[in-house]
């Protein structure tokens, strides 16, 4: 088998699964609760090896909001190919990058008012962070960045160092520095102003806490509980930046793109950040493809002093730049997905209302929502229930107490009602007892 093991018609039937445990690394993740071997996707639909049908509401962590392999990019993206397009190009001048930066420009920032420059960093979301955090102790002269509780950055150092989880910050094997964690929006509840609690301490010459270069925030905290800043708040933490020459770093790499509703996630809050970092669903195709979008005056890089090998990938010029022109020149594909949230809204909350107890919480915005659970063992049952099912879920939170349902922006009103019920039976048969499936089955796909 080995001379022919690259054969096209060798089936991974030939090859067998034992290939993922012999040769992919302990560190694999998502695999261990959804075990299958998928073949072939479709909008919001993908497929099992053995032709089993699923309804993806996790869309690659935020990476596919407008679905598998649409349509429209895919189309783009293969003209673009067979033509012999530029591939990679580091960061030298391409027709795919002149097209996408004046999609950008003539189609998000300047209706929104947004005097943004874009960089181009290397291709993942944390590269992102990366280049942002540099760029604000550039501008500033000063070290320290402010991130909150249950956020989530990246897991490159200075992402790491801006991530509030203990086990990812643990895996560092270093000190983490010059950064300082505070308690988000609502964080010891709704009667404590958190904004009032930074200013103070800040303000304070004993409070501990040197004048920040930056502050580092989501304003739907996707991975840390689906957490989201309220907007009046968000205003008083511009303000608050504003008043002490401090940047304000929005990272809208999972919750911007149309996830939220609008493009950016901060846009209903009025305020305009002073960098903001975008990457997962920016390619609209899931091609890895990551910016920092950054204010004129603060765009005070030495030419090559941040770079990036990746930093030119013109297939997701291509497929964003298809993207922008498909879904963002009116309103109403942000009209759509504002209504699609409502609906998921109010399921949730019928759910919470049916299953009130063993769910303590609705939690998130727009397309990224879920219930909270009071066990988190039985959150971990309940989407290794509805993966058996055929829905694709995950979990998130400090202790993955949260089942996050996050479909692409584009499924259609009767997948999402079909994944939402395949979602309430998992709840329903985990607290009325009924097996549903076999026990090891469960058992296995929760491990």
């Amino acid at each position: 088998m080995t001379t022919n093991i690259l054969s096209k018609s060798i089936s991974i039937q030939t090859i067998g699964t034992s290939i993922f445990a012999e040769c992919e690394s302990n560190v694999q993740s998502y695999a261990r609760s959804m075990p299958a071997i998928f073949t072939v996707s479709k909008g919001a639909e993908v497929w099992d090896e053995h032709g089993r049908r699923y309804l993806d509401f996790l869309a690659g962590a935020g990476s596919l909001n407008y679905g598998h392999n649409n349509p429209v990019m895919k189309h783009a993206l293969i003209e673009y190919i067979a033509s012999d397009g530029v591939t990679h190009s580091l960061d030298l001048h391409t027709e795919a990058k002149a097209r996408f930066l004046a999609a950008l420009n003539e189609i998000i920032l300047k209706p929104r008012g947004l005097d943004y420059v874009a960089q181009f960093t290397g291709p993942t979301g944390t590269n992102a962070v990366e280049a942002a955090l540099k760029l604000a102790r550039k501008v500033t002269g000063r070290k320290t960045i402010v991130h909150f509780t249950n956020s989530f950055h990246g897991v490159s150092l200075g992402s790491l160092s801006v991530t509030s989880n203990k086990t990812l910050r643990g895996a560092a094997g270093v000190s983490l520095e010059n950064t300082v964690c505070v308690p988000f929006d609502g964080y010891y509840g709704a009667d404590v102003d958190t904004i009032d609690m930074l200013e103070r301490q800040i303000d304070d010459p004993s409070g501990g806490m040197d004048l920040p270069a930056a502050v580092i925030i989501e304003t739907v905290q996707g991975e840390g509980g689906l957490n989201a800043a309220n907007w009046y708040w968000l205003r008083r933490l511009e303000a608050f930046c504003k008043r002490r020459k401090i940047l304000l770093i929005v990272d809208d790499i999972q919750a911007g793109c149309g996830r939220t509703g609008p493009f950016f996630s901060f846009e209903a809050a009025q305020i305009k950040p002073d960098i903001v970092t975008l990457s997962k669903s920016l390619s609209g195709y899931g091609l890895p493809f990551s910016i920092v979008l950054a204010k004129r005056e603060c765009d005070q890089w030495e030419p090559g002093e941040h770079n990036g090998t990746f930093r030119g990938n013109n297939h997701a010029f291509v497929t964003a730049t298809a993207m922008l022109l498909e879904y963002w020149t009116t309103s109403e594909f942000s009209e759509e997905v504002q209504r699609k949230s409502a609906f998921l809204a109010a399921r949730l909350s019928a759910m919470a209302d049916r299953f009130e107890g063993p769910v303590v919480d609705v939690k998130g915005r727009g397309l990224m929502r879920g219930l909270k659970f009071a066990s988190a063992a039985r959150a971990k049952s309940i989407a290794a229930r509805a993966y058996q099912y055929g829905l694709i879920i995950e979990r998130c939170g400090p202790h993955d107490e949260v089942v996050k349902c996050m479909p692409p922006l584009t499924i259609t009103f009767d997948e999402l009602a079909e994944g939402l019920d395949l979602f309430e039976q998992a709840i329903a048969d985990e607290f009325s007892g009924r097996a549903g499936v076999k026990d090891e089955e469960l058992v296995e796909s929760a491990a």
